[in-house]
Protein backbone atom coordinates (compact mmCIF):
# COMPACT_ATOMS: atom_id res chain seq x y z
CA UNK A 1 0.00 0.00 0.00
CA UNK A 2 2.56 2.40 -1.08
CA UNK A 3 1.51 4.51 -4.43
CA UNK A 4 -0.72 6.91 -4.51
CA UNK A 5 -4.35 7.63 -2.99
CA UNK A 6 -3.98 4.07 -1.24
CA UNK A 7 -0.85 5.74 0.75
CA UNK A 8 -3.30 8.41 1.23
CA UNK A 9 -5.59 5.60 3.13
CA UNK A 10 -2.87 4.66 5.45
CA UNK A 11 -1.43 8.36 5.44
CA UNK A 12 -4.65 9.91 6.78
CA UNK A 13 -6.62 6.97 8.52
CA UNK A 14 -3.83 5.52 9.93
CA UNK A 15 -3.86 8.03 13.26
CA UNK A 16 -8.01 6.99 13.58
CA UNK A 17 -8.47 5.53 17.20
CA UNK A 18 -9.49 1.93 16.94
CA UNK A 19 -13.04 1.09 18.53
CA UNK A 20 -12.62 -2.07 18.89
CA UNK A 21 -11.58 -3.77 21.92
CA UNK A 22 -7.73 -5.54 21.96
CA UNK A 23 -9.15 -9.33 21.45
CA UNK A 24 -11.34 -8.20 18.82
CA UNK A 25 -8.79 -6.97 16.98
CA UNK A 26 -8.18 -9.56 13.93
CA UNK A 27 -7.91 -7.12 11.10
CA UNK A 28 -6.10 -3.93 10.88
CA UNK A 29 -8.38 -1.16 11.09
CA UNK A 30 -6.61 0.50 8.10
CA UNK A 31 -7.18 -2.48 6.00
CA UNK A 32 -10.94 -2.46 7.20
CA UNK A 33 -11.39 0.91 5.67
CA UNK A 34 -9.72 0.06 2.22
CA UNK A 35 -11.99 -2.61 1.60
CA UNK A 36 -15.16 -0.92 2.21
CA UNK A 37 -13.90 1.95 -0.13
CA UNK A 38 -12.90 -1.10 -2.41
CA UNK A 39 -16.26 -2.42 -2.13
CA UNK A 40 -18.06 0.85 -2.48
CA UNK A 41 -16.47 1.97 -5.36
CA UNK A 42 -17.49 -1.45 -7.09
CA UNK A 43 -20.91 -1.00 -5.85
CA UNK A 44 -21.47 -2.04 -2.58
CA UNK A 45 -24.14 -0.35 -0.27
CA UNK A 46 -23.02 -1.77 3.09
CA UNK A 47 -21.21 -3.99 5.41
CA UNK A 48 -22.94 -6.90 3.65
CA UNK A 49 -22.20 -5.84 0.11
CA UNK A 50 -18.39 -5.55 1.96
CA UNK A 51 -17.69 -8.84 3.00
CA UNK A 52 -19.40 -10.10 -0.22
CA UNK A 53 -17.02 -7.93 -2.30
CA UNK A 54 -14.03 -8.88 0.12
CA UNK A 55 -14.52 -12.32 -0.37
CA UNK A 56 -15.08 -12.47 -4.16
CA UNK A 57 -11.75 -10.76 -4.51
CA UNK A 58 -9.54 -11.70 -1.84
CA UNK A 59 -6.84 -12.94 -4.18
CA UNK A 60 -6.66 -9.44 -5.40
CA UNK A 61 -6.81 -7.63 -1.91
CA UNK A 62 -3.53 -9.86 -0.95
CA UNK A 63 -1.91 -8.01 -3.85
CA UNK A 64 -2.41 -4.81 -1.57
CA UNK A 65 -2.42 -5.80 1.83
CA UNK A 66 -1.79 -8.76 3.77
CA UNK A 67 -4.73 -10.13 5.02
CA UNK A 68 -3.56 -12.39 7.68
CA UNK A 69 -7.25 -13.16 9.01
CA UNK A 70 -8.86 -13.41 5.60
CA UNK A 71 -11.61 -10.49 4.53
CA UNK A 72 -13.52 -9.20 7.88
CA UNK A 73 -17.47 -10.12 8.50
CA UNK A 74 -20.62 -7.97 7.59
CA UNK A 75 -20.51 -7.84 11.26
CA UNK A 76 -16.81 -6.49 11.76
CA UNK A 77 -17.36 -4.11 8.91
CA UNK A 78 -21.07 -3.18 10.82
CA UNK A 79 -19.68 -2.54 13.93
CA UNK A 80 -16.70 -0.91 13.10
CA UNK A 81 -18.41 1.94 10.91
CA UNK A 82 -21.15 2.24 14.08
CA UNK A 83 -18.28 2.73 16.49
CA UNK A 84 -15.87 4.63 14.37
CA UNK A 85 -15.33 7.96 15.80
CA UNK A 86 -16.92 10.43 12.78
CA UNK A 87 -14.90 13.47 13.86
CA UNK A 88 -11.69 11.74 13.63
CA UNK A 89 -12.48 10.25 9.97
CA UNK A 90 -13.64 13.14 8.93
CA UNK A 91 -10.48 15.51 9.57
CA UNK A 92 -8.83 12.77 8.27
CA UNK A 93 -11.17 13.15 4.84
CA UNK A 94 -10.55 16.78 4.56
CA UNK A 95 -6.73 16.08 5.34
CA UNK A 96 -6.62 14.00 2.17
CA UNK A 97 -8.41 16.22 -0.31
CA UNK A 98 -6.90 19.21 0.84
CA UNK A 99 -3.81 17.66 0.02
CA UNK A 100 -4.29 17.13 -3.25
CA UNK A 101 -6.68 20.28 -4.56
CA UNK A 102 -4.88 22.22 -6.86
CA UNK A 103 -4.32 25.97 -5.37
CA UNK A 104 -6.85 27.78 -7.95
CA UNK A 105 -7.64 31.70 -7.65
CA UNK A 106 -11.11 31.99 -7.66
CA UNK A 107 -12.12 28.32 -7.13
CA UNK A 108 -16.25 28.38 -6.65
CA UNK A 109 -17.04 26.35 -3.30
CA UNK A 110 -20.71 25.46 -3.21
CA UNK A 111 -21.51 24.42 0.37
CA UNK A 112 -25.52 22.77 0.81
CA UNK A 113 -27.02 20.14 3.11
CA UNK A 114 -28.77 17.10 2.49
CA UNK A 115 -30.75 14.39 4.29
CA UNK A 116 -29.74 10.92 4.41
CA UNK A 117 -33.64 9.68 4.17
CA UNK A 118 -33.51 5.91 5.36
CA UNK A 119 -30.89 6.80 8.22
CA UNK A 120 -33.91 7.32 11.02
CA UNK A 121 -34.52 5.01 13.15
CA UNK A 122 -38.20 5.52 14.72
CA UNK A 123 -38.40 2.80 16.63
CA UNK A 124 -35.06 4.48 18.76
CA UNK A 125 -36.57 7.90 18.38
CA UNK A 126 -33.16 8.51 15.58
CA UNK A 127 -34.01 11.06 13.12
CA UNK A 128 -32.75 11.05 9.87
CA UNK A 129 -29.04 12.51 9.46
CA UNK A 130 -28.53 15.87 7.58
CA UNK A 131 -24.83 16.26 6.30
CA UNK A 132 -23.66 20.00 4.89
CA UNK A 133 -20.94 19.20 2.16
CA UNK A 134 -18.77 21.46 0.44
CA UNK A 135 -17.92 21.26 -3.14
CA UNK A 136 -14.93 22.38 -5.62
CA UNK A 137 -15.84 23.05 -8.91
CA UNK A 138 -12.70 23.66 -10.65
CA UNK A 139 -10.61 20.59 -8.56
CA UNK A 140 -14.03 18.69 -9.05
CA UNK A 141 -13.68 17.19 -5.19
CA UNK A 142 -15.86 16.97 -2.27
CA UNK A 143 -13.81 19.10 0.17
CA UNK A 144 -15.24 18.07 3.13
CA UNK A 145 -18.58 17.42 5.40
CA UNK A 146 -20.57 18.40 8.67
CA UNK A 147 -22.71 16.50 10.35
CA UNK A 148 -26.32 18.75 11.42
CA UNK A 149 -26.27 18.29 15.34
CA UNK A 150 -30.31 16.56 16.14
CA UNK A 151 -31.24 19.26 18.08
CA UNK A 152 -29.55 21.92 15.93
CA UNK A 153 -30.05 22.96 11.84
CA UNK A 154 -27.66 23.53 9.08
CA UNK A 155 -27.68 27.09 9.99
CA UNK A 156 -25.21 26.53 12.72
CA UNK A 157 -23.57 23.23 10.77
CA UNK A 158 -21.79 25.02 7.59
CA UNK A 159 -19.87 27.95 9.41
CA UNK A 160 -18.65 24.70 11.50
CA UNK A 161 -17.67 23.27 8.36
CA UNK A 162 -16.25 26.41 6.83
CA UNK A 163 -13.76 26.95 9.16
CA UNK A 164 -12.04 23.46 8.50
CA UNK A 165 -11.48 23.84 4.78
CA UNK A 166 -9.21 26.16 3.17
CA UNK A 167 -10.84 28.94 1.87
CA UNK A 168 -8.30 31.57 0.82
CA UNK A 169 -8.64 32.82 -2.60
CA UNK A 170 -11.95 30.69 -2.82
CA UNK A 171 -15.90 32.23 -3.83
CA UNK A 172 -17.76 30.70 -1.11
CA UNK A 173 -21.89 30.06 -2.35
CA UNK A 174 -24.66 29.02 -0.29
CA UNK A 175 -28.68 29.17 -0.66
CA UNK A 176 -31.13 31.30 0.81
CA UNK A 177 -30.92 29.49 4.01
CA UNK A 178 -27.13 30.07 4.64
CA UNK A 179 -27.44 33.89 4.25
CA UNK A 180 -26.46 34.22 7.84
CA UNK A 181 -24.05 37.25 9.25
CA UNK A 182 -21.94 34.35 10.95
CA UNK A 183 -21.50 32.32 7.53
CA UNK A 184 -20.28 35.22 5.90
CA UNK A 185 -18.15 36.62 8.91
CA UNK A 186 -16.34 32.33 8.27
CA UNK A 187 -15.82 32.89 4.87
CA UNK A 188 -14.22 36.58 4.74
CA UNK A 189 -12.37 35.54 7.78
CA UNK A 190 -10.88 32.38 5.92
CA UNK A 191 -9.32 35.16 3.03
CA UNK A 192 -12.42 34.65 0.45
CA UNK A 193 -15.33 36.13 -0.88
CA UNK A 194 -19.32 34.98 -0.51
CA UNK A 195 -21.92 34.76 -2.80
CA UNK A 196 -25.17 34.28 -0.42
CA UNK A 197 -28.69 34.43 -1.97
CA UNK A 198 -30.97 36.48 -0.18
CA UNK A 199 -35.00 35.48 0.11
CA UNK A 200 -38.05 35.58 2.58
CA UNK A 201 -35.75 34.21 5.96
CA UNK A 202 -33.86 37.27 5.38
CA UNK A 203 -37.07 39.93 4.58
CA UNK A 204 -35.60 43.11 5.17
CA UNK A 205 -32.05 42.62 3.73
CA UNK A 206 -34.56 41.10 1.05
CA UNK A 207 -36.88 43.78 0.32
CA UNK A 208 -34.27 46.71 0.49
CA UNK A 209 -32.05 44.69 -2.35
CA UNK A 210 -35.27 44.22 -4.91
CA UNK A 211 -36.16 47.86 -4.08
CA UNK A 212 -32.90 49.15 -4.93
CA UNK A 213 -33.10 47.18 -8.28
CA UNK A 214 -36.84 47.98 -9.05
CA UNK A 215 -35.70 51.71 -8.74
CA UNK A 216 -32.59 50.96 -11.08
CA UNK A 217 -34.32 49.65 -13.40
CA UNK A 218 -36.59 52.32 -13.63
CA UNK A 219 -34.00 54.81 -14.44
CA UNK A 220 -32.19 52.86 -16.72
CA UNK A 221 -29.09 52.33 -14.76
CA UNK A 222 -28.14 55.39 -15.67
CA UNK A 223 -27.21 56.78 -11.92
CA UNK A 224 -25.72 54.29 -9.70
CA UNK A 225 -22.68 52.36 -10.53
CA UNK A 226 -23.14 48.70 -12.17
CA UNK A 227 -22.51 45.92 -14.10
CA UNK A 228 -24.48 43.25 -15.91
CA UNK A 229 -24.21 40.04 -17.66
CA UNK A 230 -26.50 37.97 -20.36
CA UNK A 231 -25.72 34.57 -21.34
CA UNK A 232 -28.54 32.74 -23.79
CA UNK A 233 -28.75 28.82 -24.66
CA UNK A 234 -31.09 26.41 -26.24
CA UNK A 235 -31.16 23.20 -25.67
CA UNK A 236 -33.72 20.09 -26.15
CA UNK A 237 -35.83 22.25 -27.00
CA UNK A 238 -35.80 24.34 -23.92
CA UNK A 239 -34.78 28.12 -24.53
CA UNK A 240 -33.15 30.09 -21.34
CA UNK A 241 -32.03 33.29 -21.11
CA UNK A 242 -30.65 34.57 -17.45
CA UNK A 243 -29.47 38.47 -16.78
CA UNK A 244 -26.62 39.34 -14.60
CA UNK A 245 -27.09 42.68 -12.85
CA UNK A 246 -24.76 44.19 -9.97
CA UNK A 247 -24.75 47.13 -7.61
CA UNK A 248 -21.61 48.56 -6.35
CA UNK A 249 -22.94 52.21 -5.63
CA UNK A 250 -21.83 53.49 -2.36
CA UNK A 251 -25.16 55.11 -1.43
CA UNK A 252 -27.29 51.60 -2.74
CA UNK A 253 -25.06 49.54 -0.23
CA UNK A 254 -25.39 52.06 2.84
CA UNK A 255 -28.96 51.28 2.47
CA UNK A 256 -29.05 48.04 1.99
CA UNK A 257 -26.53 46.98 4.98
CA UNK A 258 -27.26 50.08 7.25
CA UNK A 259 -25.26 48.34 10.59
CA UNK A 260 -22.50 47.29 8.70
CA UNK A 261 -23.32 43.71 9.97
CA UNK A 262 -22.95 42.15 6.51
CA UNK A 263 -18.64 42.49 6.26
CA UNK A 264 -17.51 43.27 3.29
CA UNK A 265 -20.88 43.85 1.66
CA UNK A 266 -19.16 45.25 -1.78
CA UNK A 267 -21.96 44.41 -4.41
CA UNK A 268 -25.88 42.80 -4.43
CA UNK A 269 -26.99 40.93 -7.12
CA UNK A 270 -29.89 40.58 -9.27
CA UNK A 271 -30.68 37.15 -11.60
CA UNK A 272 -33.37 37.19 -14.07
CA UNK A 273 -33.94 33.69 -15.75
CA UNK A 274 -36.90 33.59 -18.55
CA UNK A 275 -37.34 30.25 -19.64
CA UNK A 276 -39.63 28.55 -22.83
CA UNK A 277 -40.30 25.06 -22.42
CA UNK A 278 -43.22 23.45 -25.11
CA UNK A 279 -44.12 27.12 -25.84
CA UNK A 280 -44.87 28.40 -22.26
CA UNK A 281 -42.28 31.21 -20.82
CA UNK A 282 -41.69 31.34 -17.57
CA UNK A 283 -39.57 34.59 -15.51
CA UNK A 284 -37.91 33.97 -11.79
CA UNK A 285 -35.74 36.60 -10.35
CA UNK A 286 -33.28 35.89 -7.11
CA UNK A 287 -31.41 38.59 -5.38
CA UNK A 288 -28.46 38.25 -4.19
CA UNK A 289 -25.51 39.85 -1.72
CA UNK A 290 -21.54 39.53 -2.25
CA UNK A 291 -18.28 40.83 -0.92
CA UNK A 292 -17.07 40.55 -4.96
CA UNK A 293 -16.05 43.61 -6.63
CA UNK A 294 -19.10 43.87 -9.12
CA UNK A 295 -17.76 41.98 -11.96
CA UNK A 296 -21.28 40.92 -13.36
CA UNK A 297 -19.37 37.64 -15.63
CA UNK A 298 -18.01 36.40 -11.99
CA UNK A 299 -20.89 37.06 -10.11
CA UNK A 300 -22.88 35.19 -12.86
CA UNK A 301 -20.84 32.50 -12.88
CA UNK A 302 -20.77 31.99 -9.41
CA UNK A 303 -24.44 31.80 -8.89
CA UNK A 304 -24.59 29.33 -12.14
CA UNK A 305 -22.23 27.34 -10.22
CA UNK A 306 -23.64 26.56 -7.18
CA UNK A 307 -25.77 24.63 -8.21
CA UNK A 308 -23.53 21.70 -9.31
CA UNK A 309 -23.32 20.30 -5.32
CA UNK A 310 -26.95 19.34 -6.26
CA UNK A 311 -26.56 18.58 -10.10
CA UNK A 312 -23.08 16.87 -9.84
CA UNK A 313 -22.76 15.48 -6.02
CA UNK A 314 -26.34 14.72 -4.53
CA UNK A 315 -27.81 13.88 -7.78
CA UNK A 316 -25.29 11.05 -7.71
CA UNK A 317 -25.34 9.99 -4.37
CA UNK A 318 -28.85 9.30 -4.75
CA UNK A 319 -29.17 7.90 -8.32
CA UNK A 320 -25.47 5.94 -8.37
CA UNK A 321 -24.96 5.07 -5.17
CA UNK A 322 -28.32 4.69 -3.81
CA UNK A 323 -27.34 6.69 -0.74
CA UNK A 324 -31.50 7.63 0.16
CA UNK A 325 -32.27 3.71 0.42
CA UNK A 326 -29.28 2.84 2.84
CA UNK A 327 -30.88 1.57 5.68
CA UNK A 328 -27.48 1.53 7.95
CA UNK A 329 -28.87 3.35 11.06
CA UNK A 330 -27.07 1.76 13.92
CA UNK A 331 -24.37 4.41 16.04
CA UNK A 332 -22.36 6.09 13.57
CA UNK A 333 -22.96 3.72 10.63
CA UNK A 334 -24.91 6.13 8.64
CA UNK A 335 -22.55 9.16 9.08
CA UNK A 336 -19.00 6.98 8.20
CA UNK A 337 -20.81 5.38 5.68
CA UNK A 338 -21.65 8.96 4.06
CA UNK A 339 -17.63 9.95 4.39
CA UNK A 340 -16.86 7.22 2.55
CA UNK A 341 -19.15 7.43 0.03
CA UNK A 342 -17.74 10.99 -0.50
CA UNK A 343 -14.28 8.91 -0.57
CA UNK A 344 -15.46 6.78 -3.48
CA UNK A 345 -17.02 9.84 -5.62
CA UNK A 346 -14.22 11.57 -5.53
CA UNK A 347 -11.71 8.96 -6.45
CA UNK A 348 -13.89 8.17 -8.80
CA UNK A 349 -14.45 11.86 -10.63
CA UNK A 350 -10.64 12.24 -10.29
CA UNK A 351 -10.31 9.69 -12.74
CA UNK A 352 -13.28 10.53 -14.73
CA UNK A 353 -11.88 14.17 -15.11
CA UNK A 354 -8.92 13.07 -16.26
CA UNK A 355 -10.21 10.06 -19.12
CA UNK A 356 -11.51 10.94 -22.36
CA UNK A 357 -13.80 9.42 -23.62
CA UNK A 358 -15.45 9.69 -20.26
CA UNK A 359 -17.35 6.79 -18.91
CA UNK A 360 -20.89 7.57 -16.38
CA UNK A 361 -20.02 7.26 -13.47
CA UNK A 362 -22.34 4.18 -12.95
CA UNK A 363 -20.43 2.60 -15.99
CA UNK A 364 -17.01 3.27 -14.06
CA UNK A 365 -18.57 1.46 -10.61
CA UNK A 366 -19.21 -1.25 -13.21
CA UNK A 367 -15.77 -1.41 -14.77
CA UNK A 368 -14.29 -1.34 -11.37
CA UNK A 369 -16.14 -4.66 -10.29
CA UNK A 370 -15.05 -6.20 -12.91
CA UNK A 371 -11.69 -5.21 -13.74
CA UNK A 372 -9.20 -5.18 -11.16
CA UNK A 373 -6.70 -3.31 -13.10
CA UNK A 374 -9.32 -0.01 -13.58
CA UNK A 375 -10.11 -0.43 -9.93
CA UNK A 376 -6.06 -0.36 -9.11
CA UNK A 377 -6.25 2.68 -11.34
CA UNK A 378 -8.91 3.98 -9.15
CA UNK A 379 -6.98 3.83 -5.86
CA UNK A 380 -3.55 5.10 -7.50
CA UNK A 381 -5.21 8.11 -9.20
CA UNK A 382 -4.97 9.46 -12.37
CA UNK A 383 -1.23 9.68 -14.26
CA UNK A 384 0.12 13.31 -13.68
CA UNK A 385 -0.45 15.11 -16.95
CA UNK A 386 2.03 14.65 -19.97
CA UNK A 387 4.94 17.30 -19.87
CA UNK A 388 4.29 19.70 -23.36
CA UNK A 389 7.25 19.52 -25.97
Amino acid sequence: MAEGHLASIATHFGHLTDPRVERTKAHNLVDILTIAICAILCGAEGPTGMETFGNAKIDWLRTIMPLPNGVPSHDTFSRVLAQLNPAELQAGFTAWFAAIQTATQGELIAVDGKTLRKSAAKAWGKAAIQMVSAWASTNRLILGQEKVHPDSNEITAVPALLEKLALAGCIVTVDALHCQVKTAETIIAGDADYVLAAKGNQETLHDAIQQAFADAHATGFTTVAHDTYQTEETQHGRWERRTYWTLMDPTILAKVNPTGRWPKLNCIGMVRAERRVNGKTSVEERFYISSLNGNARIFGAAVRGHWEIENVVHWTLDLVFREDECRVSVGKGAENLAVLRHIALNLLQQLRTAKRPKLSMKQQRFRAALDTTYLLQLLIGPPPPAAEA
